[in-house]
């Protein structure tokens, strides 16, 4: 059975993800334009090019959609423009962007689905995709970038979900910049 791995980049110190046109938003992109970050990490574009499915809520997808595709410069466009796609809609009923399965059903019986086989799944999000999957208790492992910044502008990512979800340290670096790269496990 392949496992799920989700991925939470631009997270804060104290638990906001990080909205366009916050401060946050810029200090983020401000640390990945002066050091680099996570989206040219050799760790990070391996885990993408080895995923047996890229996962992600419509709102993720069109973000990703508008610009990865024609964006050939950036890392994760060839790995992304080449793999497989499954957006969660119930509104969306095409897609443009290659490799794109849309899918509009129970998210237990599609997510049982996707996850026969080897290897793993990437889940990109958004918010609400994650939330639902961790009710499900369907998330595997999280890739978590915590950058040292606080902040009262953002998403508050772990809200609405369950009453206790213990989590097993897997790996984690700390970065010059410190940003901190945390990599949890589901306890099971």
């Amino acid at each position: 059975m392949r496992k799920t791995k989700a991925l939470v980049f631009n997270y804060s110190l104290n638990g906001l993800l990080a909205d366009p046109d916050t401060d946050f938003w810029d200090f983020v992109f401000g640390q990945l334009d002066e050091a680099g970050g996570p989206d040219a990490d050799d760790g990070t574009l391996a885990l993408l090019r080895n995923a047996s499915a890229h996962v992600m809520g419509r709102v993720a997808y069109e973000g990703m959609a508008k610009n990865l595709p024609t964006n050939t410069e950036h890392p994760w466009s060839a790995i992304l423009n080449a793999g497989n796609k499954v957006v969660f809609s119930r509104t969306m009923t095409a897609a443009a962007w290659e490799n794109t399965t849309i899918v509009s059903g129970d998210t237990a019986e599609e997510m049982d689905r996707l996850r026969q086989g080897d290897g793993h799944i990437l889940l990109w999000g958004g918010v609400g995709l994650w939330r639902s999957l961790m009710q499900l208790d369907l998330i595997d492992e999280f890739y978590v970038s915590m950058y040292p910044y606080v902040t009262s502008q953002g998403t508050l990512m772990f809200d609405d979900v369950p009453k206790g979800y213990r989590l097993d340290l897997i790996d984690s670096l700390a970065k010059s910049n410190g940003i901190l790269e945390l990599h949890y496990g589901r306890h099971r």
